[in-house]
Order: structure tokens, then sequence, then C-alpha cells
């Protein structure tokens, strides 16, 4: 056997109908596409996402970055690297770090994030950790509380 032995199975491979040639053809003058009307005419028809003079699902729906969350959760974030400056086997909690000051304003619960590094063992009273904030805490010796 050689490369230019290779061919289709018999059979495999059927011809291609060729449409509008003539009514004896069997898919003559119409070809197929009915009477009259944008999809008989000849040329690509409509652009995808196109409905037909209606206002398309694309310009139906909500842009910029998905849709906005209905209930969604609203925290006063913080990093561990503002929690190096407490002493050690401190309870830090949302109110006693507005009252040493570190935090001036509350939008909601506390959410530690992970940016920074942490020398001190804290015991940390939070509504949410992120992965990195957590691991941090643990290894400089304190511990993370997840409050409801």
């Amino acid at each position: 056997m050689r490369l230019n032995d290779v061919k289709p199975q018999k059979g495999s491979k059927k011809r291609r109908r060729r449409v509008g040639r003539g009514i004896s053809a069997g898919q003559g003058a119409s070809a197929g596409l009915g009477m009259r009307g944008q999809k008989s005419r000849s040329g690509s028809g409509t652009r995808p996402g196109f409905e037909g003079g209606q206002q398309p699902l694309y310009r139906r729906i909500p842009k910029l970055k998905g849709f906005p969350l209905v209930n969604r959760k609203i925290y006063t974030t913080i990093n561990v690297e503002k929690l190096a400056s407490l002493p050690a086997n401190t309870e830090v909690t949302l109110d006693s770090l507005k009252a040493v000051g570190i935090l001036t304003s509350v939008k909601g619960s506390l959410k530690i994030l992970g940016n920074g590094e942490l020398n001190v063992a804290l015991n940390v009273k939070a509504a949410a950790f992120t992965g990195q904030a957590r691991s941090k805490i643990e290894a400089a010796g304190g511990s993370c509380e997840v409050l409801e």
C-alpha cells in the first residue's frame, strides 16, 4: 500500500447536491429555499444574534462585569500587615480594632485579607478570612474564629 493508493471507502463520500439547475434536477427554481423573502435571497442572510428587528438578547441583558448580586455581603476589610502592630495574644474583633484606631469606619462585618507579614500570635474573630490570611495567622501561632 502506498500513499497514492489511499482513498475513501466506496460510498462514504456523497457528491454535493447542485441546486437551482432546472426542474428535472429535483431542486430547481427556488432550490428548496421557498418562494420569496430574506432567507431565499443569495448572500449571507442575517448576522448572528439578529432577531428580525426585535431587540436582540445580547442588547437586552445587563452589561459590564455580570449581573449585580441582589443580597451581596458587604465587608469591612483589613490586611494582616495592619494587625502586626498589635501586642501578642490580643483578641482581635471589629470593635477592638475600632477602639485601637486601626479602623476608622465600619461598612459591614469584618473580613481579614492576606497581604503582608504577621509575626505576632493573635486570636482573631471575624466574619470571613481569605486562605492566605488564615494560614499566616495560624503560622504565627494565632487562631482564627469565624463569627456568624
